[in-house]
């Protein structure tokens, strides 16, 4: 199986080709140069895996939630080449991918949260399995970061949503956080062996139906809004 990977939902830009188990990858934390970095980078994975456009079985991305332009990139992109090659795509959740970097053991519970801005976190919860990715557990949300999850007993927590308004969410969790890592971004790897898995499940699906997952439509506040 050959997949490329976008995700591009966060301040990191990340790009992956995944070969038959093999993964490489190009990441970065790059503020605003996603656009510039993304396509040379898919060329370059392409060229030092040997793989043709041609030969990609399917073309999988990010889908958000996250930044609004990061996430219509990746769409964008994603759609563009799977259309031009005549490829189907793996929606893949940015939570779920980011979810992958607290390395839970199987059964481990993890609640992933990337801060949305404007007193917002967008989050989701999953389960760790015995192949070493995740499963969702409920859907994704939005919430504001002082307000409490609808969680119960002990949990893992990775992703920016951990540090934003001076950590409310480690607060509001309290005991129940085992552990949490509040710098940790997706990445295009992990998204991949995702999308891996997804497509062995028959989960590909034609280009043009791919959606992006914005949980909000709203993307700044207003003037009243910030003076308060």
């Amino acid at each position: 199986m050959k997949l490329l990977a976008f995700e591009t939902a966060t301040e990191a830009c990340s790009v992956a080709v995944y070969v038959d188990g093999e993964v490489r990858e190009r990441h970065a934390v790059a503020p605003r140069q996603h656009t510039a970095l993304a396509l040379p980078w898919a060329d370059e994975l392409l060229a030092e895996a040997g793989v043709g456009k041609s030969q990609l079985d399917a073309i999988a991305v990010g889908i958000g939630p996250g930044a609004f332009t990061g996430v219509r990139l990746a769409v964008a992109l994603g759609q563009g080449i799977a259309l031009a090659l005549d490829k189907p795509v793996l929606a893949i959740s940015t939570l779920a991918t980011l979810a992958l970097q607290a390395k839970a053991s199987p059964d481990e519970r993890i609640l992933a949260a990337i801060d949305a801005r404007m007193s917002e976190i967008y989050f989701g919860e999953f389960v760790g399995d015995a192949d070493g990715l995740v499963a969702a557990n409920g859907e994704e949300r939005l919430l504001a970061p002082q307000a409490k999850p609808a969680v119960t007993g002990e949990i893992i927590g990775v992703g920016t949503g951990f540090g934003a308004n001076a950590g409310a969410l480690v607060s509001a969790l309290g005991g129940s956080l085992l552990r949490f890592d509040a710098t940790a971004l997706p990445h295009a790897a992990d998204l991949a062996r995702l999308a891996a898995r997804d497509f062995d499940r028959g989960m590909a699906i034609a280009a043009d139906g791919l959606e992006p997952a914005y949980l909000r439509n709203k993307v700044a506040l207003t003037l009243v809004e910030q003076g308060r």
